[in-house]
């Protein structure tokens, strides 16, 4: 590893390594009006939601770098308390992008990036009809961090109405495939959160998983299982019985449906390494532990742990 501290570099240095470790970042498209009534919109990924009773959520209205200067959405929102933040899918990234633009005080960035404004229910300051994700949001607090080139100021805000298109909502929860957001890297690389790029990861909330220094050896130090697979199998409170192995595999194997086609195909693995146990032994345990972290992988602990200890069994037959 390379070992620095922050005031041995140069600024711009600093903000580099920031934007490509700290990430990605939720980016928050922010509109404002000045007291003369002129629209600012300008986007800011130093941002994210910080508790929802009630709800608040906190940008950086950063100084410019080069001469520590203010920008206009600090101005405007210090002065009306009013804004309103956006969240920013990939279908308008690159008229955020545009928006970014460092234009002269009282150009207005909607017109310049081709959105579209919406009046607000609550707040002065226009919506984004673009963004499937809006809120209107009152200053409670401008924290300022320091008065440099590249100094942040924190502007906490409170949520006061949120604005969400409908067809991005199933079972009151936001899809991640529907709403198609982006999240800013380093540079001027971007990421997209659809498709592969989405997974779960099962919480531990409501339970004590019983850690990785209750796993038992045989799985703590398998050359197949990896750091996460270890986590994952970890995060269960108790560990199969025999008995619940030996009625799985019975179960198994009596199946018609051996779950080919299924996500991660992994009983179909297993099943063909129980054919294979005559043959050769070794093959077959290794196809085993391969079927069990198909099955991590499909976020099927019960089915791995089961795998892996009845693997454990024939390997000490």
């Amino acid at each position: 590893m390379i070992d620095f501290e922050p005031k041995d570099l140069a600024v711009k240095d600093v903000h580099a390594y920031l934007l490509g470790g700290v990430a990605p970042r939720p980016i928050a498209l922010v509109s404002t009006m000045s007291a003369e009534g002129n629209v600012n919109l300008s986007p800011f990924s130093f941002f994210n939601a910080f508790g929802a009773n009630p709800p608040i959520v906190v940008f950086s209205p950063s100084r410019r770098g080069h001469d520590g200067s203010l920008k206009d959405t600090y101005n405007n929102i210090v002065t009306n308390k009013e804004c309103v933040i956006q969240a920013v899918t990939y279908e308008m990234v690159q008229q955020v992008s545009l928006a970014s633009t460092e234009y002269d005080t009282g150009v207005d960035e909607f017109v310049k990036a081709g959105l579209t404004p919406v009046a607000s229910d609550l707040v002065k300051p226009p919506r984004v009809k673009e963004s499937p994700f809006q809120m209107e949001c009152r200053l409670l607090q401008m924290i300022p961090l320091g008065e440099g080139g590249a100094a942040g100021n924190l502007a906490v805000c409170e949520v006061v109405k949120f604005h969400i298109w409908e067809d991005v909502i199933v079972d009151g929860v936001i899809q991640p495939d529907r709403i198609d957001l982006v999240g800013r890297m380093g540079a001027s690389f971007y990421t997209r959160a659809v498709g592969d790029s989405i997974f779960k990861v099962a919480k531990p909330i409501g339970k004590r998983g019983i850690g990785y220094d209750q796993l038992p050896e045989f799985v703590r130090t398998s050359d197949l299982l990896t750091a996460n697979h270890l986590a994952q199998l970890a995060n269960v409170e108790v560990i199969p019985s025999d008995d619940e192995v030996t009625t799985f595999v019975f179960n198994l194997k009596k199946q018609t449906d051996s779950g080919a086609g299924k996500p991660g195909y992994y009983r179909e693995v297993f099943l063909s390494a129980l054919e294979d146990l005559d043959s050769d032994r070794n093959v077959a345990v290794r196809q085993m532990f391969a079927a069990a972290i198909r099955a991590l992988e499909a976020d099927d602990v019960a089915f791995a742990w089961r795998a892996l200890l009845y693997a454990r069994t024939v390997e000490t037959v």
